[in-house]
């Protein structure tokens, strides 16, 4: 044990100060964070920009808004597997879908670059622009459906819709 300052520090204890002040540790979970922060923000705002470009009230917002924080709930419960066993497949699969690799990908990082982290990156930044995409096309048939409550078998035809 190393005496510093009156304080006994263990091999453990050391080790851990070198990994959280190592440079590549912090550029790797800063960097991996500000990916996904940006990334997730976007995907999300994305999806819920769709569902107020379909609605003209709040009260009908509730049921469209589910099928988006569904997966933020279950990317919840698979982060706390995840810390468990980081490269584990539930852990790994999960950080390669967008909807939940923000949440994910972030309790895997702390354990090195992990494999597919590129690709996760990729399928999060490609999902967000479809995304708007889509956001754009109910937009489109969402703004001359005023009064009208929308389901989600109604937002698919407007996506389909041709004009």
């Amino acid at each position: 044990a190393m005496a510093m300052g009156g304080v006994s520090l263990d091999k453990d204890a050391i080790a851990l100060i070198n990994t959280v002040t190592d440079p590549g540790y912090l550029l790797r979970i800063f960097g991996g964070f500000l990916i996904y922060f940006v990334g997730g923000y976007l995907l999300y705002a994305a999806m819920f920009a769709a569902v107020g470009s379909a609605v003209d009230n709040e009260k009908d917002t509730n049921n469209l808004q589910l099928p988006i924080t569904i997966p933020l709930i279950l990317a919840i419960f698979v982060m706390m597997n995840a810390m468990q066993e980081p490269n584990g497949p539930l852990a790994v699969w999960f950080s390669m879908i967008p909807f939940t690799s923000p949440v994910v990908m972030m309790v895997r990082l702390p354990y090195g670059l992990p494999d597919g982290f590129w690709w996760s990156v990729v399928l999060l930044y490609a999902t967000f622009l479809g995304m708007v995409w889509l956001a754009g096309k109910i937009y489109r048939v969402g703004v001359f459906m005023y009064g009208k409550k929308p389901t989600l078998g109604e937002l698919l035809k407007w996506v389909r819709y041709k004009s």
